[in-house]
């Protein structure tokens, strides 16, 4: 008995590319499948993939499908595509704040981590070119492979696709000492060259402000929907004003927003004690026409984790409650229309 197409798509499911660890499949390089007179053709794009992984792929995907019965013939071929042709991305969401020190990486890290938990294909571009924190908070320091046609992301334990300038550096805390159109020139080749393959969710880190980077991002990149930061001190509540009225301005929806810092649970006693001053999160919800996902404590368990690379290994309802509500939020508010009214636009 000959084969399956179905079953042959079954068993590419557990060829994992070298450096992303995620199969063939989810990587979307799988272009095609034949099979005819007990005889399999297989076509894979060669997107981002360097010579030895070609080599390494082309033997596996043969060896998988010759393990199926009926197989007499297994024929591999690379085909030329850009990351662009790719790409499957289903929601590109953006994590901003009009100031800076509110905690926007870690909300970006949280919002992906509780996406991967829910068996959901997540990745993170980490927009802030000259303060990128989130391979430092997740333990990543293998640098990024590729090839003439495009870059690969390197993969978390969990699964996260990621993609940060500082994984280029030779070190982790060097400078990058760059002008607006230079950050913004890199940020559109995170989005244009990289091999995301099939996600679910990219979360967006952006940079503080309104200025250059952030509007790179929501001109250039298919954003469907922002998360806006805040944490309760009313400085940063009315600079955070100023990122909700660009997103209003430029018609982008904002999914929701997420109050940092809100409060710390003594230890003897259970009280909450709000450090920063009382609450905004209906406030700010309000004034963003949006539902508040969630507050975060002030918790020294996470801020140790962050410390030492091990974020993944935070277990608490609220990364569950915040993921839920975001997804929840997401499907009800996103933007269909991958294209924004920009500033100076007139709708036709």
């Amino acid at each position: 008995m000959m084969a399956t197409e179905e079953q042959v798509w079954g068993s590419l499911d557990g060829v994992l590319v070298p450096g992303a660890m995620r199969s063939i499949t989810k990587m979307n390089l799988v272009r095609g499948v034949a099979v005819s007179d007990h005889k399999v053709k297989v076509s894979l794009a060669s997107t981002a993939l360097y010579a030895g992984a070609k080599d390494w792929l082309k033997s596996k995907v043969e060896e998988v499908i010759k393990g199926l019965s009926g197989t007499n013939q297994v024929e591999t071929e690379f085909v030329e595509a850009k990351p662009a042709e790719v790409n499957e991305i289903k929601h590109v969401v953006a994590v901003m704040s009009g100031k800076g020190g509110v905690g926007k990486s870690l909300v970006s890290s949280l919002l992906a981590l509780s996406l991967a938990r829910q068996d959901l294909d997540a990745g993170i571009l980490d927009g802030d070119i000259t303060g990128p924190s989130i391979p430092k908070m997740f333990g990543m320091t293998v640098r990024p492979t590729g090839s003439d046609s495009g870059i690969m992301p390197v993969s978390t334990k969990t699964g996260i696709e990621m993609m940060s300038i500082n994984l280029f550096l030779p070190h982790e805390d060097d400078a990058v000492i760059w002008r607006g159109p230079l950050i913004g020139k890199a940020i559109t080749q995170f989005w244009e060259e990289v091999l995301w393959g099939k996600l679910d969710y990219l979360i967006v880190d952006l940079p503080p402000g309104t200025a250059d980077a952030p509007l790179t991002v929501l001109q250039s990149l298919p954003v469907s929907g922002v998360v806006i930061v805040f944490s309760p001190q009313e400085l940063a509540a009315m600079v955070v004003r100023k990122a909700v009225q660009m997103c209003q301005q430029m018609r982008i929806p904002i999914i929701g927003v997420v109050e940092n810092m809100s409060y710390l649970v003594l230890p003897d006693s259970g009280k909450r004690l709000e450090i920063f001053g009382k609450s905004k999160g209906e406030e700010m919800a309000k004034a963003a026409d949006a539902p508040l996902l969630g507050q975060l404590p002030i918790d020294p368990e996470l801020a140790r984790l962050c410390d030492d690379g091990g974020l993944e290994l935070y277990n608490s309802p609220l990364v569950t409650d915040l993921g839920r509500a975001f997804v929840k939020a997401a499907s009800e508010r996103g933007r269909k229309d991958p294209k924004p009214l920009y500033p100076g636009t007139r709708e036709k």
